[in-house]
């Protein structure tokens, strides 16, 4: 596979484009942002970490029937992908009362929710990536309703299934964010990347509130120790991946 020219650079990676009009390479970056990229920074080794994760789970998504835009992974912070269209929602689903939900509402951190709360943002970093009601999500043709049924339904599944691999890795999911795109076939695909950049993460036998974090809140909050709860998540990640092989 040769290489082409860079088709996009993001905050966390890098698209080119290579022989195959079908095929994406993505490039992971150790570029750290937060808060709409008001706040940046690097992480050593990120890029690799955050690769490594999500090939992992993603090769265990497509096992248990989720289509993802995956193919593989070339070097350690490289990765194949389907040329998808990235649909400009950010798919956030949340397990656990943190973050902006708790902010919002009042609801205390750590509130355990009854049942998963799936929510859409905007992808649209000049806007601030705005909460979107359904109602205006149809308005602004960002997706159909159709489509809108079909990865509300894949994020409870993709939830349930990441739920239950985190837990076997000694940590709580609370929540986290997924991205979708159209193929060639107009078929959805799970597309970006899942890793402690997209889920806020906690050490399931920790209870202290800021040791028990293991993902990018760590450097939105300045806990320091980032690139040590990276590693320690793909640690966990990998042995739990042996230990079901």
């Amino acid at each position: 596979m040769s290489v082409h020219s860079k088709l996009y650079e993001g905050k966390a990676k890098i698209l080119y484009t290579t022989d195959n009009p079908e095929v994406l390479l993505a490039d992971f970056k150790d570029d750290a942002t937060a808060f709409n990229a008001q706040k940046r920074g690097s992480i050593l080794d990120k890029g690799r970490i955050n690769c490594s994760i999500s090939s992992q789970l993603f090769k265990k998504l497509e096992a248990n029937g989720i289509r993802t835009h995956f193919i593989d992974s070339p070097a350690p912070n490289q990765m194949r992908v389907k040329a998808v269209k990235i649909l400009p929602l950010e798919v956030v689903i949340r397990n656990i009362a943190a973050g902006s939900l708790s902010q919002q509402t009042g609801l205390p951190v750590g509130t355990v929710l009854k049942q998963p709360l799936v929510e859409f943002y905007y992808k649209n970093d000049q806007l601030g990536d705005p909460l979107l009601t359904s109602d205006r999500l149809l308005l602004l043709e960002l997706a159909t309703a159709e489509q809108v049924d079909v990865i509300k339904n894949l994020a409870l599944q993709i939830n349930e299934f990441l739920r239950r691999f985190w837990q076997q890795c000694g940590i709580t999911l609370v929540d986290f964010k997924l991205e979708f795109g159209l193929d060639s076939q107009q078929q959805i695909l799970l597309a970006d990347e899942i890793s402690p950049d997209t889920c806020r993460l906690w050490d399931t036998a920790e209870t202290d509130p800021n040791r028990r974090v293991m993902d990018k809140d760590r450097f939105r909050r300045d806990l320091g120790n980032v690139e040590d709860a990276y590693q320690e998540v793909l640690q966990r990640v990998l042995q739990t991946v042996d230990t079901q092989n």
